[in-house]
């Protein structure tokens, strides 16, 4: 429809007047100190080296012996900001982003009890403390010697 072109149109004129880049994003799931840290990292990602593609099954639980150093080191930060970058990552479709933050968040867990791991993500159990131990003693064939 020509009414549809105009309206294209009636955008592009909007950006050239306030300069091009003047387009509000609206993020509201993501805060501005996530979003600098977002960019910093698409900014490496872009500009100096793209991010070795981390694959399954993983060839080793050390994020450094799984991509470059940067990147790293780039996830060795506070827990809340880590899961702040996975959903930012989500939200935004970053998936290098989004695959390396997951991967720190898997390193962050393995080896961890169940109530370690309800810890580290806020989550409370629904289980009473029998239920627990039923659960225990039912599927203790799976736990390590």
């Amino acid at each position: 429809d020509e009414d549809d072109e105009d309206d294209e149109d009636d955008e592009d004129d909007e950006n050239e007047e306030n300069g091009g880049g003047g387009a509000e994003i609206p993020l509201p799931n993501v805060k501005g100190a996530v979003l600098a840290k977002v960019i910093e990292f698409c900014t490496h990602y872009t500009n100096v080296e793209e991010m070795t593609a981390i694959s399954t099954p993983l060839k080793s639980s050390k994020i450094e012996e799984v991509v470059q150093q940067w990147y790293a080191d780039y996830v060795k930060v506070e827990q809340v900001l880590l899961f702040e970058l996975v959903t930012a990552a989500n939200f935004m479709d970053i998936k290098p982003l989004l695959d390396l933050t997951c991967f720190a968040v898997a390193v962050l867990i393995k080896g961890k009890s169940a109530e370690d791991i309800r810890k580290i993500f806020n989550i409370s159990s629904d289980f009473t403390p029998e239920d627990e131990a039923q659960v225990r003693e039912e599927n203790k064939w799976c736990e390590k010697p």
